[in-house]
């Protein structure tokens, strides 16, 4: 995915990386959180495998940010389960379903653990190592191993198998996340200077495709590396964002709360 730039000599409306004005107005609805809309311009192309699967994705990705719509999202996803025709299409429906159960466990809205592991399982016995959909499986079980699993070997493993498939893909958005989550392990183990290196390319990234909607927690991540003054501008323009989108992400909210003085 990619944000607003424009590449030299080519149609400036489009969003950098995008073939199409549609596909430019998705992202750019997309970045700024606006998710409900960005599916609605994908609706009329309900019926077709892989409009349908990325109006399931925008809309569990809302889920996630905003801790609702998941009675929508599930529609959606069914529906592209739906029409899913080849392996790797219904690989890439199983690696969503296996994405919203896991937001659904994280945010503590219901527990489907092991829903997600078994949908992820069967992505991976469905999306080949070499194809396209199979970096952002392993970001996933990363995710899993990490957080519903408490297994960092694992999740390291998961997302370097992750950030290597993106770079060689040029998925700039999906390395922005596997950056992010390797710095959060380096973090976690006191390698201080390597979790900084790893949150600061995540922000750049994400300032550079435009990614509103991702770039106040690449803020507060970053924060947590550095010392004041810097760690206090960090905070500020997080929190700045944070306000401009509305309160989304829902679950940065505690951390973006100034603390009293003491």
């Amino acid at each position: 995915m990619s944000g607003s730039e424009s590449r030299g000599g080519e149609d400036p409306s489009l969003a950098y990386g995008k073939e199409s004005p549609v596909e430019t107005a998705i992202w750019r609805l997309r970045s700024r959180g606006c998710w409900t809309d960005a599916a609605a311009l994908l609706a009329p192309h309900a019926t077709e495998p892989a409009a349908a699967l990325e109006r399931a994705a925008l809309l569990i990705e809302r889920c996630l940010y905003t801790e609702q719509g998941w009675a929508d999202a599930e529609e959606a996803l069914r529906a592209a389960e739906a029409v899913a025709g080849t392996d790797e299409e219904r690989g890439a429906a199983a690696c969503e379903r296996g994405y919203l159960a896991y937001a659904s466990t994280l945010l503590g809205v219901r527990d489907r653990a092991d829903e997600a592991r078994m949908a992820l399982g069967r992505a991976a016995a469905l999306i080949a190592p070499s194809a396209e959909g199979r970096p952002l499986l392993d970001l996933r079980r990363g995710l899993i191993a990490q957080n519903l699993g408490d297994s960092p070997q694992a999740a390291r493993a998961a997302y370097r198998r992750a950030h290597a498939g993106a770079t060689a893909q040029g998925d700039s958005l999906l390395l922005s996340s596997t950056w992010r989550h390797l710095a959060g392990l380096a973090l976690r183990e006191g390698e201080l200077a390597e979790a900084r290196h790893g949150f600061a390319e995540s922000l750049r990234i994400r300032e550079e495709l435009g990614y509103l909607v991702g770039t106040a927690p690449a803020l507060t991540a970053l924060a947590t590396t550095e010392t004041e003054p810097e760690a206090g501008r960090l905070r500020a323009e997080a929190r700045r964002l944070f306000r401009l989108l509305g309160g989304v992400p829902t679950w940065l909210a505690s951390q973006l709360t100034p603390q009293p003085a003491t």
